[in-house]
């Protein structure tokens, strides 16, 4: 069956809106795309976080009357708004989706591996990992620094600690790498449960511990320390991050711009003996030893 794809550009203020009324119209799918490639926070269960300029993508049959979809959003939302029609070929879509993820290797060791893919290496140190609702899959160059960071790491019977984990993605990498306890900690309810899931899949769930941020016991204590959030939490948060490794323990900071890389170079310069940073398609991770 060929398919019509209308593409509409949006702001944050008409985005859902607009989503509800293709919706109405026949849509068999919405989807709401970052136009400007800024970070957006996970939603919690059943919120839903725009961008400030969202870019939404509406699929229909190819037998759809478009000038009749037209008219209806016309009439609800005026002229104001960009769009572009066009038709797509009849494609397996969910096949094309899969098609996009392959496993990829981070370090010398470590490989992400999507469950419907063969394992290149069975010897290596292999994570099952699929897309899903938290952030990380390995495809992030700041994820990718993360886990580069950590497959160099010894991290034999060390407990980490995994500040915004996300998918799982990197607690889970270290437990394989050969951590004996990984602590993850995050801000989002489905970060939670996603890590949680990916845990289990990977047969390393009772080495885990997760814990939402408010929920956070005062007494934890790793011997290794990676955070993977953004610029401004991690220098809001500094003081307590501090607190979570041990003297000597290794430090890894991603989520920064290189125009962000210095200011927290110097704040956490104050606990930590830091490295030169290390970038990877214009993202920094920062590296340090605790004092």
């Amino acid at each position: 069956m060929p398919w019509i794809q209308l593409k509409i550009n949006a702001t944050d203020k008409n985005a859902e809106a607009l989503g509800d009324t293709l919706s109405e119209s026949g849509a068999l799918s919405v989807t709401f795309l970052d136009a400007k490639d800024n970070p957006v926070f996970e939603p919690m269960p059943g919120e839903t976080l725009l961008w400030g300029e969202t870019d939404i993508v509406a699929l229909y049959e190819g037998e759809t009357d478009m000038v009749q979809v037209m008219a209806f959003l016309n009439a609800e939302f005026g002229t104001d708004f960009r769009y572009k029609l066009e038709p797509l070929e009849d494609k397996d879509w969910v096949r094309e989706w899969m098609d996009q993820f392959h496993p990829m290797q981070f370090g010398q060791r470590l490989w992400i591996c999507p469950s419907w893919r063969d394992v290149p290496d069975p010897t290596a140190v292999n994570v099952m990992l699929d897309p899903g609702l938290a952030f990380g899959t390995g495809t992030h160059p700041t994820t990718a620094l993360c886990l580069q960071w950590l497959d160099a790491q010894d991290l034999t019977d060390k407990t980490v600690v995994d500040f915004g984990c996300g998918s799982g993605i990197l607690a889970i990498a270290a437990l394989k790498l050969g951590a004996k306890r990984v602590i993850g900690i995050d801000i989002d309810p489905q970060a939670i449960l996603a890590s949680k899931e990916n845990a289990r899949r990977n047969d390393v769930d009772d080495q885990i511990e997760l814990y939402l941020r408010q929920d956070q016991p005062n007494d934890v204590l790793g011997d290794v320390l990676v955070a993977n959030i953004l610029a401004g939490p991690l220098e809001e948060l500094a003081p307590l991050m501090q607190g979570l490794v041990k003297q000597g323990g290794p430090l890894a900071l991603s989520g920064l711009l290189p125009s962000q890389a210095e200011k927290l170079r110097e704040v956490y310069g104050q606990w930590f003996d830091m490295a030169p940073a290390t970038e990877q398609d214009e993202w920094i991770r920062l590296n340090g030893i605790k004092k």
